[in-house]
């Protein structure tokens, strides 16, 4: 059974960082991608990055490009989501999930290619 746990949320002033963690298990590694999304209040859930375990190739939304970082650890099986210059407006409820090898990259992050979800995880930018 797949298993998506996120952690590293919490609350950061403007401009500050976060590194949020998506550890897997219960898959095979490098026949998936992980993407992350996040959904803040009242809005609709976003597609802001993927990475393919097999070959490491990324993708970003415009909302963050530039300023997150995703990256992968092979002997951990743990995705990682470096936040940088964080806005208020990137406050949200942050999942990662399970995705086919052909999801990641493809131009567009797009919740409905994926499966398996985590429970997601809550970061607020505030002052």
């Amino acid at each position: 059974q797949v298993q998506l746990v996120e952690s590293g949320g919490g609350l950061v002033q403007p401009g500050g960082s976060l590194r949020l963690s998506c550890a897997a298990s219960g898959l095979i590694w490098r026949f998936h991608a992980i993407g992350w999304f996040r959904q803040a209040p009242g809005k609709e859930r976003e597609g802001i990055s993927c990475i393919s375990l097999s070959n490491g190739r990324t993708d970003y939304s415009d909302s963050v490009k530039g300023r997150f970082t995703i990256s992968r650890d092979n002997a951990k099986h743990t995705v990682y989501l470096q936040m940088n210059s964080l806005k208020p407006e990137d406050t949200a409820v942050y999942y990662c999930a399970r995705g086919p090898l052909w999801a990641c990259p493809s131009g567009s992050i797009k919740e409905n290619e994926y499966d398996s979800w985590g429970q997601g995880t809550q970061v607020t930018v505030s002052s």
